[in-house]
């Protein structure tokens, strides 16, 4: 029987690259994201697609028990979505925005758990997606970074509770480059202005480029499969060097 692996936000940059990842190494894969990035960019032919906003409970449960009635059960699941609204000093950041990125980021996270971590098999394994700025912090990342370090958080806390039978890691990369550089890929519009500055940011790593999204999936897969049959409760951070804690 072939495995089925879940990816919430699986038309983003870093999704699709999973979802091209995983279909190679043999898994069924169903792609969960907004409808406008499922219309942007559609999952390959034959591939199971639930139109979802992550920061809603109620759909993220219509959603597994969509997934359910497809397949009983997952292999794995891997949480991909999270976006940001607008770079400006933490206390600058009107409440609403704080809000919003909170909700997009931590709370989808919750959400995603709380309904698909019942539907994985004993022995299989959950992947968040965090960053680097939730432990090393930059300027004007405030509820972001705040968002990605309680996903650490929560990695640490799911793996302890849902040991043994399940693992829960988290992959932190750094800049990586995408659509979400420059808006995201379904929840705001996408621009032709970078948040950041890609060449500045390049030259500061000792790589010296910025990640790409299958720099980012490969290290998903990993943590999916049985060669990190004994890793649980941690948070890799995959940023070509920019920062080694």
């Amino acid at each position: 029987m072939v495995d089925l692996l879940a990816v919430l936000g699986g038309c983003g940059g870093i999704g699709r690259s999973v979802v091209e990842r995983a279909r190679e190494q043999g898994y069924d894969v169903a792609v969960l994201d907004l409808p406008a990035s499922l219309a942007a960019h559609p999952a390959p032919d034959g591939t199971l697609c639930i139109a979802v906003d992550a920061t809603q409970d109620e759909q993220i449960a219509e959603a597994a028990r969509t997934l359910r009635e497809h397949k009983p059960t997952l292999k794995g699941f891997v949480n991909t979505c999270g976006f940001l609204t607008q770079r400006v000093p933490t206390l600058e950041t009107a409440p609403d925005d704080w809000s919003v990125t909170l909700e997009g980021n931590l709370s989808s996270a919750f959400y995603s758990a709380r309904h698909f971590a019942p539907l994985i098999s004993p022995g299989g394994a959950m992947v968040m997606t965090g960053s680097g700025l939730g432990a090393s912090p930059r300027p004007d990342y405030g509820a972001y970074a705040v968002a990605k370090a309680g996903i650490a958080a929560m990695t640490r806390q799911l793996a302890l509770e849902l040991a043994p039978n399940l693992r829960v890691n988290c992959v932190a990369p750094s800049a990586v480059d995408t659509p979400f550089l420059t808006g995201g890929t379904g929840r705001y519009q996408e621009s032709n202005t970078s948040i950041l500055d890609r060449d500045a940011v390049a030259a500061s790593i000792p790589l010296q480029r910025l990640a790409t999204p299958e720099d980012i999936a490969d290290p998903i897969l990993f943590l999916l499969s049985d060669h990190a049959r004994y890793i649980t409760g941690q948070t890799l951070f995959v940023n070509g060097g920019a920062f080694m804690p």
